[in-house]
């Protein structure tokens, strides 16, 4: 159903028609891109002393100690090149002349809901240097920038960086994958240093160890360089918290859309069809502004190229903190039974437990 015959439908409402994602088509110049490197507002107050490691599992404890001394080890200016007469990378020494031994990276290996976001955004802000010296980006993030910069102008962009982050690093895209790995392989001999979280091909896992491995392997350059950081646990958006409220009447989400400022309504299927058209890397801009995400007619998603599209918007809207209100089915239905047994489950169960956190902050919109 459309946005004005679902409002005609219930009556006026209210005098303002709430916005649909489905008529936005971002640009995004590659200013912007480089600019908002940074994490997204739900990290951005996130410290290791605000992550709460489960006391049953000491892998998360674990990672905080390590990734607190990581970060304390940047604190001095990285090499670049054997002339430049600067600190070594971890600070160590007074004559660079080449990049020291050990690990210079870290990667994040585990299920999702074990805090990895927060722990990589952690790990940006710990890091003794001026945000302009720090990236964060996702996977696709980054290859958008050098889809827009080209491979020679991202390099020199960040190989002054102290740090890159890259959360959600993809394995299901070969090409992608060796672009950025060459990139990874430059901005290693610039000095940067990196830390990453990976969503990876589960169906090759072997009890969920695949991704270090795998990961490792793509940039093989660059394999000594990291130290992998196995972090078990289980789902903490839902350790403790009461069940996601079921699905609204259409009435109801309509209504709570046309009453909250900011808000955003759209028919679901609708919405699929236009996330199809706008590449994932704008997928934030295409909720810019947005206070509230208002869908009718939730329905399974027919396809798995469909359902990627939809975890990303998915892990944009909760790095956002913008609350979901949906009628029709509810999300732990969104996807089939294959898809959720098949090589990309890792991800649909993130989208399921991300967009169940949104729709439990979306309770309030609607009025008794």
């Amino acid at each position: 159903m459309s946005t004005s015959t679902t409002a005609s439908s219930f009556g006026p409402i209210a005098d303002a028609a709430p916005s649909s994602l489905c008529a936005r088509e971002p640009h995004v110049p590659a200013d912007r891109l480089v600019g908002e490197m940074v994490p997204p507002p739900r990290f951005d107050s996130v410290r290791f002393d605000t992550y709460i490691p489960d006391p049953n599992q000491p892998s998360q404890t674990e990672a905080v100690r390590v990734l607190d001394g990581f970060a304390a080890g940047l604190g001095g200016a990285h090499a670049i090149g054997s002339g430049s007469g600067r600190r070594g990378f971890f600070g160590f020494g007074k004559k660079p002349a080449k990049a020291p031994a050990g690990p210079r990276g870290v990667y994040l290996d585990g299920g999702y809901g074990v805090g990895k976001t927060h722990l990589l955004a952690s790990l940006w802000h710990a890091t003794p240097a001026e945000p302009s010296l720090k990236a964060f980006g996702t996977f696709v993030e980054l290859t958008n920038l050098v889809g827009a910069l080209g491979f020679q102008k991202t390099v020199q962009t960040l190989s002054g960086h102290r740090l890159l982050c890259i959360d959600e690093f993809e394995l299901d895209d070969p090409g992608d994958t060796v672009l950025v790995s060459s990139l990874l392989r430059k901005l290693v001999d610039a000095g940067v240093a990196l830390a990453a979280t990976s969503n990876t091909l589960p169906g090759k896992l072997g009890e969920g160890r695949f991704a270090a491995a795998d990961f490792l392997r793509e940039i093989q350059g660059l394999s000594a360089h990291f130290r992998a950081l196995r972090i078990d646990g289980e789902d903490y958006r839902h350790r403790g918290l009461p069940e996601a409220p079921a699905p609204y009447s259409d009435e109801q989400v309509t209504k709570a859309a046309y009453a909250t400022p900011g808000a955003s309504l759209d028919d679901f299927p609708h919405l699929l069809d236009h996330l199809a058209r706008v590449h994932p890397s704008r997928y934030g801009a295409l909720t810019d502004g947005i206070e509230a995400v208002c869908l009718t007619d939730v329905q399974p998603v027919p396809d798995q190229s469909t359902a990627l599209r939809l975890v990303v918007l998915a892990d944009r809207l909760y790095d956002r903190e913008v609350p979901v209100l949906a009628s029709g089915l509810p999300f732990d239905r969104l996807f089939s039974e294959e898809m959720l047994n098949g090589g990309y489950r890792k991800k649909y169960f993130r989208a399921i437990s991300r967009l169940t956190a949104l729709a439990r902050d979306a309770k309030p919109l609607v009025k008794d």
